[in-house]
């Protein structure tokens, strides 16, 4: 296993730009890119990441392969104290365990304090399938151990997954399973009291959902848990809750409610994220004849009612949304002739007017499925982006 040092992070002057911004009161926000962690990873190729932030502390789990395209897919866990200046070196989390681990079908990780869970896909008896494996470390990433599958079914096929602590150090974990068999997916939830050591029984919150899009967890600060999922018919995003740490659920309401009718697969999850001031946020994809396209909406009543979709981007697709104490941010990945780039807009709470999009990606690039966080002083960006037939992963830190 390799011993902790600390990786200086990549010394690059900060390119700073102007977000222009339809209101003053909008924040304006620098980028900075302290950081390239593909030589540390060790990965050629980079296939999966996620990351999460807990008390400041950055936690990033990576899957990828360290040569070749014939390699096994390896994941490996970073974390960094000052913001990403500086990050402890990349401990194996687990090599032998076939892995899938794919962008929209990532690995997963939260924390509390020095507990981290991670959980991804396993590759099963059939190929593309497999039950989910479940890591955990309570010595703030040093040692990883294996504990139960949150499913209890180590046959079966669970994939989507997300996994998010809350305040009390309960970690809890959802994804899509079939396992009755009855050819559709189900959006199953569990919890563990003992920081991924075990899970509690698993319970059933949709019976069938569509079965390739992700899936997403959030707590608000009165610490109920949200997931918002796309569900079957109509194909829309929904918004399921629980106010008792997972003991009970309640279907809120569909977000965007735009009444999609379709029967295939779009692989394009949502982002949700909720202000201090309870105010709930979510991006949401819609394939809707007329109004395709991804849309940015709120809820200021605990998601019973959400305001009218707006517009984000072009042809965009695969979001991520985070907010902080001053402002809301979205991100997105984006098809352009020569590629898919990644861009950025952000509004100030409270009254949504939103800055102009800026590209934060190389045109030309072939950048997708962002992810953004809320950081010390503005946020963190990630996505994968492919260089030279291989796919690293980028880092950026927006500041204010």
């Amino acid at each position: 296993m390799p011993s902790f040092s600390y990786i200086p992070a990549l010394t690059l002057s900060a390119t700073l730009f102007l977000l222009s911004a339809c209101l003053n009161t909008t924040p304006a926000l620098q980028t900075l890119i302290p950081m390239d962690l593909n030589p540390s990873l060790g990965l050629e190729e980079v296939t999966s990441f996620d990351v999460a932030i807990n008390n400041g502390l950055i936690h990033l789990l990576v899957a990828g392969k360290t040569s070749g395209k014939n390699s096994p897919v390896v994941v490996r866990y970073l974390s960094s104290e000052d913001g990403g200046d500086n990050w402890i070196a990349a401990v194996d989390v687990s090599n032998k365990t076939k892995p899938i681990a794919t962008r929209g079908n990532d690995v997963q990780i939260a924390a509390a304090k020095n507990n981290l869970v991670a959980i991804w896909q396993s590759t099963g008896d059939l190929e593309n399938s497999g039950p989910m494996m479940n890591r955990y470390s309570h010595d703030g990433g040093k040692t990883w151990f294996t504990g139960k599958n949150p499913a209890q079914d180590n046959s079966g096929d669970q994939s989507h997954i997300d996994v998010i602590s809350d305040k009390n150090g309960v970690f809890h974990a959802i994804w899509l399973a079939d396992p009755e068999e009855n050819g559709f997916q189900s959006l199953r939830y569990a919890r563990s009291i003992n920081a991924g050591v075990n899970w509690q029984a698993s319970l059933k919150l949709d019976e069938s959902t569509c079965s390739c899009c992700w899936n997403t967890l959030a707590i608000s600060p009165a610490g109920e848990l949200n997931v918002l999922y796309r569900d079957m018919k109509p194909r829309d995003m929904a918004l399921m809750q629980s106010s008792d740490q997972g003991s009970t659920w309640r279907q809120a309401s569909i977000v965007g409610d735009f009444k999609w009718q379709f029967d295939g697969c779009p692989h394009i999850g949502g982002g949700i994220a909720i202000h201090d001031n309870n105010t709930i946020y979510s991006s949401v994809w819609t394939g809707i004849e007329g109004k395709a396209g991804l849309y940015f909406l709120r809820s200021t009543d605990n998601g019973k009612t959400w305001s009218n979709p707006q517009p984000l981007g072009g042809l965009a697709s695969h979001s991520d949304i985070a907010v902080n104490n001053q402002n809301v941010a979205a991100i997105w990945d984006e098809r352009e002739p020569d590629g898919s780039s990644i861009f950025f807009k952000h509004s100030n709470i409270g009254t949504i007017s939103w800055s102009t999009p800026v590209r934060l990606s190389p045109v030309g690039a072939m950048a997708s499925h962002p992810r953004i966080v809320s950081n010390l002083d503005g946020y963190l960006v990630l996505w994968t982006e492919k260089h030279n037939k291989h796919t690293k992963l980028v880092i950026k830190r927006l500041t204010e």
